[in-house]
């Protein structure tokens, strides 16, 4: 798991959307989606559910939502 994986992790969270967050991210949606993937593969757990076109947090994706953010601000905290 890296950093950048959780800030991707994060972004599509937040837009309940890969394209728009890899657009936000300023990244290929492909790269997003992998991401992800390794994510969950890494945990051995569905972060997301696929609905359609659109994603929604598993209860699992909710509890690392909020660890990942935490993760996120403390490494920023630490480079400042």
């Amino acid at each position: 798991m890296t950093l950048e994986q959780l800030r991707i992790f994060v972004a599509v969270a937040e837009r309940q959307h890969v394209t728009a967050a890899a657009r936000a991210l300023n990244l290929a949606q492909s790269a997003v989606s992998h991401a992800v993937a390794v994510l969950e593969a890494e945990f051995g757990a569905q972060l997301f559910d696929r609905v359609g076109r659109r994603i929604e947090l598993t209860g699992t994706g909710r509890l690392f939502l909020d660890e990942a953010r935490a993760v996120l601000n403390r490494a920023e905290a630490a480079r400042l």
